[in-house]
């Protein structure tokens, strides 16, 4: 399945920097959906080994492994993963067109 998911340029620079410190072993980040959060779900970002994790959607963008867990498909459809950083902050922002609603810190979501 192609186009789960877009990844920007800003999100690849940080994924290839987090891969090049990853343990040993690991040579992507995994990309999921936890059932968590008081609106919902959560995003998870984990290490991955690529080799391990056949069934697993693979992005491969300017040198950053990106995998998508099977059972996060339906809720990241359509979705741009970007990093942004302020003065107070830096993290990955998920813009989900597939979204309801959030809750009012944005640690999760409900579709």
């Amino acid at each position: 399945m192609n186009n789960i998911i877009s990844i920007t340029a800003n999100a690849t620079d940080q994924i290839k920097k987090i891969i090049f410190n990853a343990p040993d072993g690991m040579d992507s980040v995994v990309i999921g959906v936890d059932k968590a959060g008081c609106s919902g779900y959560t995003y998870k970002l984990d290490f991955g080994n690529s080799s391990d994790l056949k069934n697993f959607e693979t992005i491969d963008q300017d040198g950053a492994k990106i995998l998508i867990d099977p059972k996060a498909t339906m809720f990241l459809l359509g979705s741009t993963m970007d990093y942004r950083q302020d003065k107070l902050a830096s993290r990955f922002v998920f813009d989900n067109p597939n979204e309801k609603s959030t809750c009012g810190c944005g640690e999760s979501f409900s579709i």
